[in-house]
């Protein structure tokens, strides 16, 4: 997704997709040490109670919450967005429907940390409308790591070890795409025994086992 006007509801893959590709991009950068820091003390990827995560630390944030069968918020802010200082200022909540998180997406246009929310309900995406001369929410620069699987692919390359015959980390979010629309993951053994710490450090497939059941993406309870 490489654009230079504001994002539109068609930018991005449907809600179950994104959020399955999140998710294992997520699970599988989850250690013992890091599962249940406060996101507030956390970058990258992490799933927690209030959804999907990513944060640079920096100028980039997104939430990607699901708000019932069927529906999912994603919100958050880059640098890039314009949302804040268009004149007059973008209402980034208007004709949003009342299953939205208001208090927590109120809360953060308060602070003024909010750059645009997309919600999904029956299949589609949805935004506020935007003047015709925004020239930017931020949707581009901030989720297009996780809007392509290409992309997103080489962030997991990152901490799933190859195996030989196996698929590889494109492969793996392609089929956790599909299966997730269906039921669990197959094959989750399999993957556990890929994960890897780029740090040389000790690989957790139990901390990321339970990082995927969190996401539902497996109906494997571990304890931890």
């Amino acid at each position: 997704m490489t654009i230079n006007r504001p994002g539109l509801p068609g930018d991005l893959p449907p809600a179950e997709t994104l959020w399955a590709r999140w998710a294992l991009v997520a699970a599988f950068g989850t250690t013992a040490a890091n599962e249940h820091r406060p996101s507030a003390h956390r970058t990258g990827h992490w799933i927690d109670d209030e959804g999907l995560h990513r944060d640079d630390g920096g100028c980039t944030w997104w939430v990607l919450s699901r708000e019932g069968e069927g529906r999912y918020v994603l919100y958050g802010e880059d640098e890039s967005s314009g949302t804040k200082w268009h004149r007059p200022p973008v209402d980034v909540l208007a004709g949003g429907p009342a299953w939205l998180p208001w208090d927590e997406l109120n809360d953060r246009l308060s602070g003024n940390e909010l750059g645009c929310v997309y919600w999904y309900e029956d299949g589609v995406w949805a935004r506020a409308p935007y003047p015709d001369d925004l020239a930017d929410d931020g949707l581009d620069c901030g989720m297009s790591e996780l809007a392509d699987r290409t992309q997103a692919a080489r962030l997991l390359v990152e901490r799933l070890a190859p195996a030989e015959g196996g698929p590889d980390a494109e492969a793996v979010l392609a089929g956790a795409e599909a299966e997730a629309a269906t039921g669990p993951l197959r094959d989750v053994d399999a993957l556990l025994a890929r994960v890897r710490d780029p740090d040389g450090a000790e690989p957790d497939p139990s901390a990321v086992a339970r990082a995927l059941a969190r996401a539902g993406l497996t109906d494997v309870t571990v304890a931890g």
